[in-house]
């Protein structure tokens, strides 16, 4: 597992917290950015899924937010990662990643993560790909949705990336 800075604290998402990813997804200029509301949805509805990094403030400095795939309960689709500007390079998205697939595999029994990233995002396809590598697991890649299904103008690819199964001696 992945150290985060001794200064952060992992925790589950709250309310409270909706606003501050929303900022985060915004500034990250690489996310696709959903409504204010969203967020507070989903720290709402999707808390025991997600994980937000807290600075010595309390303040949300990273998040991962994901959710079970209702036909595929054994498998944690990873929605967003996003790390504030002044807190990159220094192992927060990889530690939320572990420690929130580490929760989900002692609480649900999650053995696979799934997550899409458009081509050329390639601190996504680092931290996915060395996720892969930490947990001994497979990776596959495939187009999920291509361009032109999506009906908002220009969008680039979204490829499926497939992790699993995780090797339980590694994510613990």
């Amino acid at each position: 597992m992945t150290a985060a800075p001794a200064d952060l604290l992992i925790d589950r998402p709250a309310v409270s917290d909706g606003a501050a990813l929303w900022r985060l997804a915004k500034d990250s200029k690489t996310l696709d950015l959903n409504s204010s509301y969203s967020y507070l949805l989903w720290c709402r509805d999707f808390a025991g899924t997600s994980v937000v990094a807290r600075g010595a403030d309390g303040e949300a400095v990273g998040f991962v937010t994901g959710y079970l795939r209702p036909d595929r309960p054994g498998t944690l689709l990873i929605w967003q990662v996003a790390v504030d500007a002044a807190h990159r390079g220094h192992g927060i998205a990889a530690a939320l990643l572990d420690a929130l697939t580490e929760r989900l595999a002692d609480e649900h029994g999650i053995t696979d993560v799934e997550t899409t990233i458009t081509p050329g995002n390639t601190a996504s396809e680092r931290l996915f790909t060395s996720f892969a590598a930490r947990h001994h697991a497979r990776l596959t890649r495939e187009v999920l949705f291509p361009t032109d299904l999506f009906p908002d103008g220009p969008h680039d690819p979204e490829v499926l990336y497939r992790i699993g199964p995780l090797n339980p001696s590694t994510s613990h």
